[in-house]
């Protein structure tokens, strides 16, 4: 694809053009056709001549993945294809070309990784695997456990190797293009893991041609009302916009070219996620928002861009303080251009941004643009050392794993906020920093060094002492004054930090410092969580049932375990449970095998009046005698389909057939599944209760949980728990449990709620 940017109208009728074809489809593009298109693109800028390898890779994901179809009814083989070429369109090297074609192979067909290796080398194998290992993650807004420890593994991955996050995003935007075919639920799903995950990465690695992609279609499928509104709107409107782009293009180009600067001029029209968190930030109207559009200038070189922004100045009247210089001052993912708002001739404002080509392939392709694998026409590849200083703010990430899940999730999504604006100031030596708008010096001070934050007693700025918390603005030069009898950092500071990496030293520096007083401290609420529960401390610490706890939560020796349950990074509860969990499995009493294989036989021979009745109105065909429990994962409740599971010592544990973990059980584990059922008196009864688990999804206003609440209290329905959650993009997410007779109640409940104004969606938990 060109560089240059589509107009406002190409945009529009793209938009109307892929929603038409979603609806009336029938007929889909030819893989042959997509390769070819994909070859085209690679010679565009691969210096090589030979794609060998490439067309390898093509013959071999084709006939692995022979047969398969997507939920559109396309051949499967064209997903794989689309990733190629947003891959090639990003002008990546071949194997990560390759590896975008057979990203899916080792997960979805027989071909196996040992396979890979021998036809592709280790390094398309270890890019595969990435990919794959990040294919296997499951997204949960509401569970911090999973979603932190998923999240880990990403950075971990990108650290490997960072096109396997560029594989994966490719991965996603073209999945997000075909969301259409998804059921509505799964639309959500995906749309919000996108535009809380993917698009903050794709912008934090600065690559604006899939963020911005990513954002709209999120918009689309999570406020659809909305998105095609604005596409109205616009479009109402485009005439006479288009009218005024062209004509300040046209005097701009005349005068540009007067003053002897060569360059390219296009106006484009804000993308619309863009648009419409300026309407919600700002509360306007679209017709109360005037710069829907921007005209950019692309010039040879950095002087030019100056010598550009003069003549533009001397031609329109500038709008003071909306001028930004990011060029001598970058953003953190490398985006650089003059931004200046204007006045034009009708007195409409509008934006111009002024950049090199090479600014703007960087604000296009970000992290890809300078990506170190660059091969030469001789097929050697080269590493340029300055890539290495681009991935900071990964090295940043990685800093934080030691930190508790909620610090975790709470310091990446800061750090990920898209529309944080940043400060810029400067050391006493004149370099630059770039800061989260509303910085102390206390930022300041850890953005040069942890141990300078650490001894930091207060500040100098432009010459003058300030107090610590001091909002930096600016163009403000700042001085840190430290003292080697520093007591440290307070934890007042917390409260006035704004940037993820000083909130994280300062929490490091307290787990350090303190860590006796924490381990002590930890011991002493292991032990009485323990006296709680009526268990025995001395029966769970044995070595083999500890190392089960440093396994699960990473820890290298139990001093540290303790310690994280002292400063409140892991629960005293998790930690005796998975010490329970040890001690349970050497204490339970074993069933034999050819006792399972008995009770298995005896299913299979079973007729429906030999069925066995068991607690909680549950009958397991063919056992007699055992005891039954219901899975919290997906906590069944009378009226809903039901499988058991046979556990040794444990009797059977009842699954809903929907549960995640039953659907995921690996083939030799499904054999302990057995045939179960409610008993007819069970459902309809009224009597009984059992625990169910919902989530809501909604628009986020004042009322929104009284109103769903007074359901139930209507109802007289006991709830157990309530946990909310508000995402930046103002969706609530409501998490609730709560006691009903039978699937009747949980189904009126339901449908009541779904007429609450401003609920979107309702789930049940499924594992």
């Amino acid at each position: 694809m060109p560089l240059d940017t589509k107009t406002e109208q190409e945009q529009i009728d793209e938009i109307k053009k892929v929603d038409a074809n979603v609806k009336t489809m029938k007929d889909f593009t030819s893989p042959d056709v997509l390769y070819d298109e994909l070859i085209a693109g690679v010679r565009k800028y691969h210096p090589s001549d030979d794609i060998s390898m490439i067309e390898k890779a093509y013959r071999i994901a084709y006939e692995a993945h022979d047969g398969q179809l997507r939920k559109s009814g396309e051949p499967y083989i064209i997903h794989p294809l689309c990733v190629a070429i947003i891959l090639a369109d990003l002008e990546l090297d071949k194997e990560t070309i390759v590896a975008g074609l057979l990203h899916d192979v080792v997960e979805d067909t027989v071909m196996t990784s040992e396979e890979l290796r021998q036809e592709f080398g280790s390094e398309v194998e270890l890019l595969v695997d990435g990919v794959t290992k990040l294919g296997q993650l499951s997204y949960s807004a509401d569970k911090v456990e999973v979603q932190a420890e998923n999240l880990r593994k990403m950075f971990l991955a990108m650290a490997k190797d960072i096109r396997v996050i560029l594989i994966k995003l490719a991965d996603r935007l073209h999945n997000m293009r075909t969301l259409k075919y998804m059921r509505p639920e799964k639309q959500k799903e995906k749309a919000r893991e996108t535009m809380d995950i993917y698009a903050p990465i794709a912008h934090r690695l600065g690559i604006s041609k899939i963020k911005v992609e990513l954002d709209d279609l999120s918009l689309k499928y999570l406020e659809p009302e909305v998105y095609y509104d604005l596409v109205e709107k616009i479009a109402i409107k485009k005439d006479a916009r288009q009218a005024f782009v062209n004509g300040i293009v046209e005097e701009v180009r005349h005068h540009i070219e007067a003053a002897g600067i060569r360059a390219q001029i296009d106006g484009r029209v804000k993308h619309f996620f863009s648009i419409y968190k300026k309407m919600v930030n700002q509360q306007k109207t679209l017709d109360q928002i005037y710069d829907l559009f921007a005209v950019r200038i692309i010039v040879d070189t950095v002087k030019d861009c100056y010598a550009a922004l003069g003549v533009i100045h001397e031609m329109y009247k500038p709008i003071p303080g909306r001028f930004k210089d990011y060029i001598a001052m970058p953003k953190q993912n490398m985006y650089q251009s003059l931004h200046t708002t204007l006045i034009g001739p009708n007195g409409q404002p509008f934006e111009i941004q002024i950049r090199t080509f090479e600014m703007h392939r960087t604000a296009e392709y970000g992290i890809a643009a300078h990506w170190k694998y660059k091969e030469s026409a001789d097929g050697k590849k080269s590493v340029d050392k300055k890539e290495e200083e681009k991935l900071s703010w990964l090295r940043q990430v990685l800093d934080w794993q030691m930190s508790d899940n909620r610090e975790f999730i709470s310091l990446l999504k800061s750090d990920l906020d898209v529309f944080q604006e940043s400060v810029y100031c400067f050391t006493p030596a004149g370099d630059v920093k770039n800061l989260p708008n509303g910085s102390t010096p206390i930022d300041f001070a850890y953005s040069i060094h942890s141990a300078v934050g650490n001894r930091m007693i207060g500040a100098r700025v432009n010459g003058k002492l300030v107090t610590i918390d001091y909002v930096i603005q600016n163009g403000d030069r700042i001085e840190v004054i430290t003292s080697q009898n520093s007591r440290g950092p307070s934890r007042d500071w917390l409260k006035i930090v704004k940037s993820a990496q000083a909130r994280s030293k300062i929490n490091q520096w307290f787990k350090q410092e303190l860590k006796e007083d924490n381990i002590v401290k930890g011991k002493e609420m292991i032990a009485s969580y323990c006296r709680s529960k009526g268990l025995v401390l001395s029966d769970l610490m044995k070595p083999e049932y500890m190392e089960r706890v440093l396994t699960k939560y990473g820890f290298r020796d139990w001093d540290s375990a303790l310690a994280a349950v002292g400063h409140g990074g892991l629960k005293e509860g998790q930690v005796v449970n998975k010490l329970l969990e040890g001690y349970e499995r050497d204490h339970r009493k074993e069933i034999t095998d050819e006792e399972i294989a008995e009770a298995f036989q005896n299913a299979k021979e079973a007729s429906p009046v030999m069925m066995t009745k068991s607690a909680g109105g549950i009958t397991v065909r063919g056992i007699d005698d055992v005891s039954v429990r219901f899975a919290k994962c997906c906590s069944p409740i009378p009226g809903d389909e039901i499988v058991g599971f046979v556990t040794r010592g444990r009797g059977v544990t009842v699954h809903r057939t929907d549960c995640v973990n039953v659907i995921n059980l690996p083939e030799i584990e499904r054999e302990r599944l057995i045939e179960a059922e409610w008993q007819k008196e069970a459902v309809g009864n009224g009597k009984g209760l059992y625990l169910a688990e919902i989530v809501i999804y909604g628009n986020n206003r004042i009322g929104l949980l009284v109103d769903i609440t007074k359901i139930f209290t209507e109802r007289r329905i006991d709830v157990m728990s309530v946990n909310t959650r508000t995402s930046r993009q103002g969706i609530a997410t409501i998490s609730m449990s709560f006691n009903v007779t039978d699937k009747n109640v949980l189904n009126y409940l339901i449908e009541k709620i779904r007429q609450v104004d401003s609920v979107i969606d309702i789930e049940r938990t499924a594992g």
